[in-house]
Formats: structure tokens, C-alpha cells, sequence
């Protein structure tokens, strides 16, 4: 009953108890994951050693395996986990608690438990390199504690990127120390849809430090998105000088939708980008960094002369075309920190971005044109990986944006489709869920919004081979059961829990 399915499952005669007297074996980092996982519910020391009265857990490092791969043998007297890499290891371990019973999540010992293990040989590897949750911290903010949690629960369902939407209209969240009024200034709007509540937060640099270890010991890769050149009002109500009229002072926006705000052309402004990135890549270590690129209106620099200006100097043609030349900057500014574009699927809608993987949301097709083109793709569309979507046509639902995305639809649904050849399909890295939080302006809000829904899309991005929804709805009400003993506040299968609605910051549907 795991989740994501593994890829081969054998069931064996007998069980594994796990005992007061079990002992680990295996190097001293794999030890420790596997003491850290199981020790405080059952409350057994698990110390490293070679007399097994109870039994033994051997982990180790198979290279000839592929590096997020494993093996996972559980016999009445022992159990091996076996993984092309640490990553491996770790998810061998995700399985191995989702096969005791739920109280193994818990942080405080679980008296009167059986902690038996089904004898079992699963072998297992991931169908997709790239297994993502999309956080939007911009619009609300969510503290490093609650995050912290969200990358824990990501890692017991085998994702392995989360991409932290790290800057908005609504808000900058990112630390910056050369430009200082980004959060002075930038991180707070004076209310939200004329509520009358003043909102904001960043993240210090030691913060995004903290996240950026906490998630790597779980072998997830923290993302980051600095969006540019649009979706920058909160950066221009800080430093007026970076928009395209330096006169007119603005404020952080307090509501939603697509704001005419960008960023001018300027060669000081492209080094303010620089600098930004120079500061982001300090902190994030990982081969990717998010541009943004969406939904940036070209009113400003159709309306600005200087704009205009600009674009003769630069042989721009056409304003459309001027947000290919911004992206192709920012990739060049990425080169040089050794590091590669990710953006949005409007960055090459005029004009092509060499080298840049495609977040494809505006539709499958979409994903499919940048395929062609010889792009990586993450097959992101809105229906069904929007999670800020209703999660049925039900009038009851907590209100959000609108549309709705079921946990059936998540499942049933494919990144690669028929319509791909086989070389464009291996163009298709993966997939990854988003959590858009205009309408959820709690951790609280995000959780509910999320699961189970982000259970189907583990499934998809992890597991190969051919799907059965009904079994999967059986392995899901069972695990419902963990995120209960985790405290997660899903939505329940049966529909919206009735204190979901009214309440501060729980709006009703209208």
C-alpha cells in the first residue's frame, strides 16, 4: 500500500519485527537517516552493531544501480536497502515507513505498537528526474518553520525538487544585501484585496541557507524563482529607478491579476538582474534558477520613449520582442555563474532561448512546441497541476481562484502523450505540481489545497508502467492514515471538512 507504487513489489513468507534490540549496519550517514526515521515513535536506540536478537537493517551503496534507484529486501530476520546513491538509500527508507503502520511518522514513541514489516522484495527507480512542488511565498508568505514541513512532506513522496517562488507583485521574499529596500520596502504591501491588514515577511540569507540544507539532506533541490522582467511591482516600489517611469513613486501591490508593471531596458537595470543573480547563486547551489518570464505585458515599453530609444540602439524591432532579448540576457548573466535557465513557457514565444528548459503551464501543447524545438520540458499545464484549483465542481469547496483539478483527473493524466515521439518524449524531464496563493494565506490553506492531490502527482512523475486508478484510490485511502499520524490537513476523498468554511482567513465560495 505505497505511494508512490513501486516499480516491481514481490511479497515474501512472514514478517520483520522491529525491536528494542534491532541493530543497524552500514555507513555512518545511512545509519543516522534510517535511526533519525524510525527511532522517536518506536523509541528504540537502533545502535550500529553486529548482534541482531531482533533483527538487522543493513544499508548500503550499489553503483551499478542508478543513483535515485533502489532495493528493498525485507526477510523475517533482516532488511537491506540498497541504493544506487544515498538519494537511492533515502527512498528505500520513504517506503520502508510507509510498510509499518502510521504511528512510525509520529515524533513521540507510540506505546503498544507491533512495528512489523510484511516480508518483501521491491526493486524501484523514478520514472522522471525532475519530481516537483511549486511553492508561491509572494503573494503569501509562508514562514521557514511551516516550510520546512512542506520539504518533509515532498520528501515522503519522493519529490525531489521544490521550486520557491521567491519573488511577486505582491511581494519580494529574498534577502537581498546590495539592494536592501527590496525587503525594507518590497516585502510588505499595506493590505491584501482592500482587507485593511498589512502582510508581508522575507527570508534572511541565512534562512534560505537553512531551507536549502534542510531539503538537501532529503535529496531535494531547492529552485528558486526570481521573476523578471514582469511581476516586479514590489522590486519597482522599492528602487523607482529599475521601472519605466522614475518619477512616479508605487507601492507594493496589494491585489491580484496581471499588473502592467516591468522592468525598463536600461543597462543598469540588467545589472541590477546580475547582481541579484550573483546573490541568489550564492546561496542556491543547484544547476537551475527559475527567471519567471510570464505574463509580462509590453504596455510600459510600448508607451515609454525612452523605451523606444532603446530598442534602435538595440536593433529591436518590435516590442514583442524585447522579452526574448531580456531572457536571453538573463541566460547569458546565468552562463557565467555556470548555471541554466528555467523559465516559464512564454520566454520563447518571440524569439528563442538556447539552452533554456521549458516550464510548460499554458497548456500540454505548449510542452510539445518546446520539445520540438529541442527544449527540456517540465510538463506543468494548468489542468491538472494547478492545486490552487477547485478540487471538485462542489459548491462547498474553500474558495479559490477557479477551474477545478480532481485527484482523479492528477492521476489519469500523463506528461508524455502519444502525440510525442520517443526522442521528443525523452525531451519531457518531468512534471511538478503548483500551489498559486492568492486565495491561501496560510500553511494551513496551502496543505489542504495540496493533498492528497500532490499523492496522485508522486505517482505520476515516479512510478513507470501502466496505471489502475482504482488501486491507487485504495493505496490512497490507506494512506491517508500517515498524513493523519503527520497532522497534514488534507482534503478528505469524501469532500471539503465543514470547518473549512467561514473562519478568519477561510473564505467561503462565492
Amino acid at each position: 500500500m505505497v505511494i508512490p507504487r513501486p516499480g516491481a513489489e514481490t511479497p515474501q513468507e512472514g514478517f520483520f519485527t522491529l525491536g528494542p534490540r534491532t541493530v543497524l549496519r552500514g555507513p555512518g550517514e545511512l545509519t543516522t537517516a534510517i535511526r533519525d526515521a524510525l527511532g522517536p515513535a518506536t523509541g528504540f536506540a537502533l545502535p550500529s552493531g553486529t548482534a541482531a536478537e531482533d533483527g538487522l537493517i543493513e544499508a548500503d551503496v550499489d553503483h551499478t544501480l542508478v543513483p535515485e534507484a533502489y532495493r528493498l529486501t525485507v526477510e523475517p530476520s533482516r532488511v537491506r536497502l540498497i541504493g544506487g546513491g544515498a538519494a537511492g538509500v533515502f527512498y528505500a527508507l520513504q517506503t520502508l515507513r510507509q510498510l509499518l503502520p502510521p504511528a512510525i511518522l509520529r515524533s513521540a514513541t507510540a506505546p503498544g505498537e507491533r512495528w512489523e514489516i510484511p516480508a518483501v522484495v521491491i526493486e524501484d527507480a523514478p520514472r522522471f528526474s525532475w519530481r516537483g512542488g511549486h511553492l508561491d511565498v509572494g503573494r503569501h508568505f509562508v514562514p521557514k518553520a511551516d516550510l520546512l514541513r512542506l520539504i518533509d512532506l515532498l520528501a515522503l513522496h519522493k519529490f525531489n525538487v521544490l521550486h520557491l517562488h521567491l519573488t511577486e507583485d505582491q511581494g519580494w521574499r529574498f534577502e537581498s544585501r546590495l539592494y536592501p529596500l527590496l525587503t525594507e520596502v518590497g516585502s510588505w504591501r499595506r493590505e491584501t484585496s482592500g482587507d485593511g491588514t498589512p502582510h508581508g515577511g522575507f527570508y534572511s540569507q541565512a534562512d534560505l541557507r537553512e531551507v536549502v540544507a534542510f531539503a538537501a539532506r532529503r535529496h531535494i533541490t531547492v529552485v528558486p524563482e526570481i521573476d523578471l522582467p514582469g511581476h516586479v511591482q514590489a522590486a519597482v516600489a522599492a528602487y523607482p529607478e529599475l521601472g519605466n517611469d522614475p518619477s512616479r513613486r508605487i507601492e507594493v501591490a496589494t491585489g491580484w491579476g496581471v499588473i502592467t508593471h516591468v522592468l525598463n531596458l536600461e543597462e543598469k537595470t540588467l545589472k541590477f538582474c546580475a547582481d541579484i543573480i550573483g546573490e541568489v547563486t550564492e546561496i542556491f547551489p543547484g544547476r537551475f534558477l527559475h527567471v519567471g518570464g510570464d505574463e509580462c505585458p509590453t504596455d510600459e515599453w510600448s508607451g515609454s520613449g525612452r523605451a523606444r530609444e532603446r530598442m534602435r540602439e538595440l536593433g529591436i524591432g518590435d516590442v514583442e520582442e524585447i522579452q526574448g532579448w531580456f531572457t536571453r540576457r538573463l541566460s547569458a548573466i546565468l552562463a557565467e555563474h555556470g548555471r541554466s535557465l528555467v523559465g516559464w513557457d512564454e520566454i520563447c514565444d518571440h524569439g528563442d532561448v538556447p539552452g533554456a528548459t521549458i516550464h510548460a503551464w499554458r497548456g500540454y501543447e505548449r510542452g510539445v512546441e518546446a520539445a520540438r524545438a529541442g527544449h527540456d520540458v517540465i510538463m506543468s499545464p494548468v489542468a491538472p497541476t494547478y492545486f490552487d484549483y477547485y478540487q471538485s465542481d462542489r459548491d462547498d469547496e474553500p474558495r479559490t481562484i477557479g477551474g477545478h483539478n480532481t485527484v482523479e483527473n492528477v492521476y489519469d493524466w500523463d506528461p508524455i502523450q502519444a502525440e510525442l515521439s520517443e526522442e521528443e518524449g525523452r525531451r519531457v524531464i518531468g512534471t511538478q505540481f503548483q500551489v498559486w496563493t492568492e486565495w491561501q494565506p496560510t500553511p494551513r490553506d496551502v496543505e489542504y489545497m495540496s493533498y492528497p492531490r500532490a499523492c496522485a502527482l508522486a505517482e505520476v512523475g515516479w512510478t513507470s508502467g501502466p496505471k489502475d486508478r482504482e488501486d491507487f484510490m485504495r493505496r490512497l485511502a490507506e494512506h491517508l492514515g500517515r498524513l493523519d499520524a503527520l497532522g497534514v490537513n488534507y482534503r478528505p476523498l469524501e469532500g471539503p471538512r465543514p470547518w473549512q468554511r467561514g473562519g478568519t482567513g477561510a473564505r467561503a465560495r462565492v
